[in-house]
């Protein structure tokens, strides 16, 4: 099978063609998980085939390193976007591109004759309790209050099509996040687990977030995670609308469209290196 190795901010996936490399259905969580392995496969955060869509120009169905499938990803639907216009499966510069279900447009800024930074329109953040979702008696869970591990935090819910949990610190740089991190990820207010996001507040324009990702652990970027804390910043009175997110790999670029309700994220998508290995 060939494969393409990217990431976004150190984000990394394997990529794959579904067009050009056919793998049924039920092998393909064993074979995500065996690509995933960084001491025995290709090494990444998850793998990331590219389809056909008839919805959509392309469709992106992801997996996380545990062979669990996600809903979005804010820093691979960029390298998708990558992927497809370096290898000339398109020429246009701004494109559609489905994950279960949901459609994101995103557009493609080319140096060089290369993909360098997309423009992601990621969609409305989903507020509601019951939606993200979050086990909650309240409609919005906003600096709600959470046990964890016997230690109270004060946690902010959104989902950006996956669900995610904001919790603001003054500290970051020293959390032993490996392990709360699955604390949080299988909490019983959790139904269908939690990305969560730790964040330090620089001013207000500027934040440093660290991620635990369900299903695979901590992150060196995550794209909705990002969306997620901006639109959290922002509920929280802590930001303004736009905010620079400084993850462990990298910056992306969020920005809140009151008015129309849509969160854009821009940043950079990089191309490592490709390979073929046996399935």
């Amino acid at each position: 099978m060939k494969f393409t190795k990217m990431h976004g901010c150190g984000n990394d996936y394997i990529y794959v063609d579904g067009a050009q490399e056919q793998v049924s259905k039920d092998r393909k969580p064993e074979i995500v998980r065996r690509l995933s392995d960084r001491h025995f496969g290709v090494g990444g955060d998850g793998v990331i085939f590219i389809n056909p869509s008839r919805e959509a120009d392309f469709e992106m169905e992801m997996y996380n390193m545990d062979g669990s499938r996600a809903e979005m990803c804010g820093n691979g639907i960029r390298c998708v976007a990558k992927f497809v216009y370096d290898k000339g499966l398109t020429d246009k510069t701004s494109i559609s591109v489905i994950s279960c279900g949901k459609i994101k447009y995103l557009d493609l800024n080319i140096e060089g004759g290369r993909v360098s930074t997309v423009k992601v329109n990621m969609g409305s953040p989903i507020l509601k309790a019951a939606d993200i979702p979050v086990l909650s008696e309240k409609e919005e869970v906003i600096g709600e209050q959470i046990e964890v591990d016997g230690r109270t935090y004060e946690m902010t819910c959104v989902s950006m099509g996956n669900p995610h949990a904001v919790i603001f610190m003054d500290e970051v740089s020293d959390l032993p996040l490996e392990k709360i991190g699955p604390s949080f990820e299988n909490h019983k207010r959790f139904p269908n687990r939690i990305n969560t996001e730790f964040v330090k507040i620089l001013d207000d324009e500027n934040v440093e977030m660290r991620v635990w990702e369900r299903g695979t652990g901590e992150t060196l970027a995550c794209g909705t995670g990002a969306c997620a804390v901006a639109a959290a910043c922002v509920r929280n009175g802590l930001t303004k609308d736009g905010v620079t997110v400084k993850l462990l790999g990298g910056s992306l670029q969020i920005k809140w469209d009151r008015e129309a309700d849509l969160i854009y994220m821009t940043g950079p998508a990089v191309t490592v290196f490709e390979g073929e290995i046996e399935i």
